[in-house]
């Protein structure tokens, strides 16, 4: 049987146990196997090991149901021993809950006892107190300070303790009657006092922290507890202002300080802040005078520089202290003190600053000014000057002498740079010194001066001195630099745009001055856009008008009815090319100047222009056969020009003028159909036949007949 227990072996498989059991029995394996195989035999030692197996059931069976017996019997057992169990917890709860109460009477009884004792033990306390006191008032009053308590040092904190209540009771005594005894005890008091105070200042000096608390303890009940605060908070900082940073020294001391005063202290956080108080209302106040009121009148930029740095300083050092323990109030506690040193400066700040902005950006101006040589022409106000500039908007008049600034823009990237540099300073001054309700309007009177010195006296000054100088449009020859003016006053607006939106807009964007700074800025735009827009005008006549007199000087009668029909060997005439180079160069010019939609803006302007000199020259001239070939090819290349400009509308007005063209050199029978073409077909019959008169065979070919 143990070879069969070892064949239910876990994990069991039946299969796996039938296979097991036939190779064990002799004869049961395989065929081809060293035994031969005995089906009568295998079959026998299954008959036998079923029985086997049976017994084996019977026998695990009958071992079960005496373990279930036995499993009962014990659960029995075990299920009256916990009945005994609970039965005995609730007995002991029961004497439980008597005992505490029992503790309960007796902890009743021994608390009125001890109230019965004390009521009687508190009034003997004080008049065994009553008497010791009478005992030392009466040495007072006798003159004579015979106990040890008065006379042994070691005794001080018992002979301060005494001294202090006999120095309460004397107050309450009328003073006629013990006037002497009164100042007797008031001379030991402070006697006392001073005792502390010199041993106080004394530990302080050894760095015995036990011994300063101790006696600061003592001295709390007296009225020199307040001067013993002053010693400590003037020791501490003996030694503590060695180098030139006394904002870092500050910081530094405070750090060390702070947890030395919770140490020694009942009250840290009042020492702390009176410690404090005092550097700010001495030390740092000192340093701030001595620094600001020597260059207050002397030197302005220093001035204002100090001061920025020195509030900057100072309120970052209060940011520092605010980890301190300094009462319930303490960021009150330390703008109060801040205001106290800079209020009278600050008050005085922005008119110091405008003055300052004023006369800085006045001085920069001159400077350049002066560099150039160059006196600055007064730009003339009011009515009359009004009037002169509608006229000139209007006419293109050019009211006045013309001046030759010899291409001179007079618009300097280095002065702009200066004065916005001047103006970013003053804002941030601006936003670290002003009141948080005056900050929008002190920094709109920092924008107002920028205005006034930028905008008015620089650009719009180069704007008036550039429309002067542009030449009439029959000039030879101009120099036509207003398109620089151009490109330097919109480089230097948008670093002006910059600063507002950086600089000016956090300052003002959510108070009732950020309307008025819109408006204003607004209000310059449209000044400058305004003489922008006349210059840009005036240019384009006089571009215009140096094209009309190369066309003039150059352009020949015979170039359109050459002598010899059959000699005709350029490409297009002298005058087409000229024209076309200058217009090349005049573009380049545009692009350079101009930025994003302005250089589509004016270049269609000038070519609208350009396109119609082109139109109105050609109508100037009579054509003959090869003549009008050299009249298409000088479209031809106006047309090719015309593509530099990358404008649509540009492009389709040559486009069309070429078509027109084609009207010079069609054969008579086919002018209808031309007219009738695609480009064509939509415009004026007037405008076809003016072009068709051209031709010199119009009247011999009777042309006209074709129009009717």
């Amino acid at each position: 049987m143990a070879t069969t227990a070892q064949l239910f072996e876990e994990p069991f498989d039946a299969d796996e146990y039938i296979e097991r059991l036939a190779w064990r029995t002799p004869g049961g394996g395989s065929k081809g196997g060293a035994e031969a195989f005995d089906p009568k035999r295998l079959l026998e030692e299954f008959e036998n090991h079923i029985e086997e197996l049976k017994q084996l059931d019977e026998r695990i069976q009958r071992r079960v149901e005496k373990l279930e017996h036995q499993c009962h019997r014990e659960a029995k057992e075990f299920a009256h021993k916990v009945q005994d169990l609970q039965r005995s917890n609730q007995v002991a709860f029961q004497h439980f809950q008597e005992l505490d109460e029992h503790i309960s009477y007796v902890a009743t009884k021994v608390c009125h006892l001890g109230d019965q004792l004390e009521g009687v033990n508190t009034p003997r306390q004080r008049a065994v107190e009553a008497q010791r006191l009478m005992t030392y008032f009466n040495e007072f009053l006798d003159g004579d300070l015979r106990s040890d308590v008065f006379n042994n040092p070691d005794k001080i904190k018992e002979a301060a303790d005494i001294i202090q209540k006999l120095h309460l009771i004397a107050q309450e005594l009328p003073f006629d009657r013990f006037a002497d005894v009164k100042a007797k005890i008031a001379s030991k008091y402070h006697d006392l006092e001073r005792q502390l105070i010199q041993e106080f200042t004394a530990a302080q000096r050894r760095g015995e922290i036990g011994r300063m608390r101790e006696v600061a303890a003592v001295l709390l009940h007296f009225k020199g507890y307040a001067h013993c605060v002053d010693v400590y908070i003037k020791q501490c900082q003996e030694g503590a202002y060695l180098r030139n940073d006394v904002f870092e020294d500050t910081a530094i001391l405070c750090q060390r300080v702070n947890k030395q005063v919770g140490e020694v202290f009942s009250s840290p956080e009042t020492v702390m802040a009176k410690l404090i108080q005092n550097i700010f209302e001495n030390k740092l106040q000192a340093h701030v005078k001595e620094k600001l009121d020597g260059t207050r009148h002397s030197d302005v930029e220093q001035y204002l520089k100090n001061l920025y740095d020195l509030y900057t300083r100072t309120t970052a050092l209060a940011t520092k202290l605010t980890e301190f323990n300094l009462g319930s109030d303490k960021h009150t506690f330390l703008s109060k003190l801040i205001k106290s040193i800079f209020s009278s400066y600050l008050e005085s700040y922005i008119d110091m600053e405008r003055e300052y902005l004023r006369t800085r950006g006045a001085m920069i101006l001159q400077r350049y000014y002066d560099s150039k040589n160059h006196q600055k022409r007064p730009v003339g106000t009011g009515s009359i000057q009004e009037l002169k500039e509608r006229i000139r908007q209007r006419t293109n008049l050019t009211l006045g002498p013309s001046i030759d600034t010899h291409g001179e823009t007079f618009l300097s990237p280095e002065l702009v740079v200066n004065l916005l540099q001047e103006t970013r300073h003053a804002f941030e001054r601006c936003h670290r010194l002003s009141d948080p309700s005056d900050l929008p309007k002190n920094a709109f009177s920092i924008f107002l001066l920028l205005v006034e010195h930028l905008c008015v006296d620089h650009i719009d000054y180069a704007l008036e001195i550039g429309l002067s100088a542009i030449p009439s449009a029959d000039a030879k020859n101009a120099n036509l630099y207003f398109l620089d003016v151009v490109q330097q006053a919109n480089s230097i607006f948008h670093l002006f745009d910059k600063q507002f939106n950086d600089q000016l807009m956090p300052l003002i964007s959510s108070s009732p001055k950020l309307a008025e700074c819109l408006h204003k800025k607004k209000e310059v735009i449209e000044q400058m856009e305004v003489k922008l827009d006349t210059g840009i005008d005036r240019t384009l006549n006089c571009m215009v008008g140096q094209m009309k007199h190369i066309l003039a000087t150059e352009q020949k009668k015979t170039d359109f009815r050459p002598e010899d029909e059959n000699n005709v060997m350029i490409q297009y005439t002298t005058a087409c090319s000229k024209v076309c180079a200058y217009v090349s160069r005049q573009v380049e010019h545009v692009r350079k100047s101009m930025d994003g939609k302005n250089v589509d803006t004016v270049l269609t302007e000038l070519g609208v222009r350009f396109h119609r000199l082109i139109h109105e020259h050609l109508q100037q001239y009579s054509y003959s056969s090869m003549g009008g070939m050299l009249a298409i090819c000088d479209v031809a290349e106006y047309r090719r020009c015309a593509k530099d400009f990358r404008v649509p509308l540009v492009l389709q007005l040559f486009d069309t003028l070429h078509a027109l063209c084609n009207l010079l050199v069609v054969a008579p029978d086919n002018l209808k159909q031309v007219c009738s073409g695609e480009q064509l077909t939509n415009l004026d019959r007037n405008l076809l036949h003016a072009f068709v008169q051209l031709r010199v065979d119009y009247r011999s070919a009777r042309l006209g007949r074709h129009f009717s």
